[in-house]
């Protein structure tokens, strides 16, 4: 192997090739250089976004939700057991419903949720989420917190009266009305979140939704997401399955598989660059066992075979392929910390809840990157050494 790796690093290195040979490969370093830096910095792109966006769902959420009717005195039962599980560090009762916003002559359908304040900052970080006010109240009206966007949608603000139409209904079959008071507004940073649910104390949740006292879910934090599997087994266990035992996974697993499929889709199109930029190695060999026809036809004559000249070429293309991938590394790094560290694209904050592009470079990402371009680089010197190879020496020195 030592002799294949110094003929293709000599020839490679020569001056002596043509003019249009050496611009083809440079070409194609430069191909798989840009392929590799486009991908890798998109990619650290596209995962700084997704953490940012699991980092605001599970932070507004629980890792572990328990769901169910639970009637008083048997939620607070659960409740105790389920903090005894192993990973488990705090729990939180919650009441969840639908119902009709309205103010003034707009009405909009929310998620009405109730909680206790004090245990829910145990579980989310939806309390250091409000931007203005609290869950406290003057006694007049219950406490009503909404989202940033949905105040703005409405026109709300602290202060404002509104009123909750229940559909479910009251004694008799007329929709319930109880009257609300904004006191006040978070931010949680995803849309969904702050433009469609309603959140007030539990007491009042319970009586409006008709069922006070009562629960309909357990909120629970663990330790660790990596234990959620593990908890959410035991916490079945717990309540005898006889509620629906949910982990942030299933909750949002339609939102995680979309980010997934559009990471995936952006790695294969971007992928088209390096397979391109192959195809440049491909012709770069096929012109380079052109020129060297001569070459080819003496090493053969002096003992060399077949599988010697295959070799000489795939080393070929993996050199030209691993001054690209390395190169294209480099420059992605330094891409991704420029794009870091300075203010290059500035987003609205409005839309996105941040201004600079996050940027999360990760070993997968990388890993997938080098490894596919190899491939690639590889599969692109298959048939050039595959025809050098079959050259006739006495031809080749003859013709050459």
């Amino acid at each position: 192997m030592k002799f294949e790796i110094f003929v293709a690093g000599r020839y490679l290195l020569s001056q002596s090739k043509g003019v249009f040979s050496l611009i083809t490969t440079i070409i194609g370093v430069l191909g798989v250089c840009v392929g590799v830096a486009a991908l890798i910095t998109t990619l650290a792109v596209m995962s700084g976004f997704q953490n940012d966006i699991r980092k605001r769902v599970i932070g507004a959420q629980a890792h572990v939700l328990v769901l169910g009717h639970m009637p008083a005195g048997r939620w607070q039962s659960l409740q105790a057991e389920i903090e005894k599980i192993q990973h488990v560090k705090a729990t939180s009762p919650s009441v969840m419903g639908q119902a009709i916003l309205n103010y003034g002559r707009q009405s909009q359908g929310v998620v009405i949720r109730g909680l206790d304040p004090k245990q829910e900052a145990n579980t989310s970080e939806l309390m250091s989420s409000l931007t203005e006010g609290n869950f406290d109240t003057d006694g007049t009206f219950a406490p009503l917190v909404i989202g940033t966007e949905l105040a703005a949608h409405m026109g709300l603000d602290i202060g404002d009266d509104v009123v909750l139409v229940s559909p479910q209904g009251a004694a008799g079959g007329l929709p319930k009305m109880k009257k609300f008071r904004i006191t006040g507004l978070l931010k949680t940073g995803y849309y969904e979140f702050d433009n469609t649910i309603a959140y007030t104390d539990i007491e009042s949740a319970g009586d409006f939704l008709g069922i006070k006292g009562a629960a309909t879910g357990i909120s629970v934090r663990l330790d660790s997401l990596d234990n959620a599997n593990k908890a959410a087994a035991a916490i079945e266990k717990a309540s005898h399955h006889s509620y629906a035992v949910r982990t942030f996974a299933q909750l949002n697993s339609t939102l995680y598989a979309a980010l997934k499929l559009e990471k995936m889709m952006m790695f294969i199109i971007l992928s088209l660059i390096i397979l391109v930029a192959s195809l440049n190695i491909t012709s770069n060999l096929i012109l380079f066992g052109t020129e060297k026809l001569r070459d080819i036809g003496i090493l053969r004559a002096v003992g060399a075979g077949p599988r010697n000249i295959r070799r000489i070429f795939m080393l070929e293309g993996l050199f030209i392929g691993s001054a690209g991938i390395i190169s294209g590394l480099l420059l992605a790094l330094v891409l991704c910390w420029v794009i870091k560290t300075f203010d290059i694209v500035q987003l609205p904050a409005d839309i996105y809840y941040l201004t600079r592009v996050p940027v999360a470079l990760e070993v997968w990402d990388v890993l997938s990157v080098v490894v596919g371009s190899y491939i690639l680089c590889f599969l692109s010197a298959l048939y050039p050494a595959h025809k050098a190879a079959k050259v006739n020496p006495v031809d080749a020195i003859r013709y050459g």
